[in-house]
């Protein structure tokens, strides 16, 4: 603590020394997109790939995902190094505002610059920070950079027929489905639908707009 924080009592020193802390600790972060609770930022390989790594291998996660080969961290690295080349794609690591923790990953995949589409990927691959409005943050926050910066109209998703968690949180965020691929997914000896979802920017400015006054 500096000089003029050890004069305070010590519960307003306690406090003060935290705030200062915090913002030292933001200022120091690269933040491109910023939600209610977490950031988004460019992933980085030196910090980002062991994590990433280890959660596309968990099974508690990857059952949610359409991949069922393992990953080495041989071909984690080259996905990383392949990432300045992937035009029309845009991948981001998801980070807490309050303690910054890497949480997860989000994208926006096959922009179409001409039609005004893309299709979203998520992994929230921390399991403390499941299910608790993380992930939500996050794509309403991808969706305003989607549809006010990038001006695109439509954003696309899939997510298996049995992952109510992640139906859910997309209903939240204006998705609707459009369709089903049926019986299109081995998950334990048993086939699933792809669940076709899609939101269209008219009808996401209403929830963004009660989204922003929200606590």
């Amino acid at each position: 603590m500096n000089r003029d924080i050890e004069k305070l009592p010590q519960s307003e020193a306690v406090f003060c020394w935290f705030f200062q802390r915090k913002r030292s600790v933001m200022s120091d972060r690269v933040i491109f997109l910023k939600g209610k609770k977490v950031i988004m930022r460019p992933m980085n390989q030196e910090t980002d790939m062991a994590d990433f790594q280890r959660w596309i291998n968990d099974p508690e996660i990857r059952r949610f995902l359409t991949g069922c080969m393992p990953i080495s961290m041989q071909q984690e690295e080259k996905w990383f190094d392949a990432l300045p080349d992937r035009h029309g794609h845009i991948a981001l690591a998801i980070e807490t505002i309050e303690d910054g923790v890497l949480i997860g990953n989000m994208a926006l995949h096959n922009i179409n610059w001409i039609s005004g589409t893309a299709v979203t990927g998520a992994l929230i691959g921390n399991i403390e920070y499941q299910g608790r409005g993380y992930g939500t943050d996050a794509k309403m926050t991808l969706l305003n950079y989607a549809f006010n910066t990038l001006g695109l109209r439509k954003v696309c998703s899939e997510v298996l027929d049995f992952n109510g968690r992640s139906l859910r949180y997309a209903a939240k965020c204006g998705y609707k489905e459009e369709g089903r691929l049926v019986q299109h997914n081995l998950f334990n000896g048993k086939y699933y639908d792809n669940v076709l979802l899609a939101v269209f920017r008219e009808d996401w400015l209403p929830l963004w707009e009660k989204y922003q006054l929200q606590d």
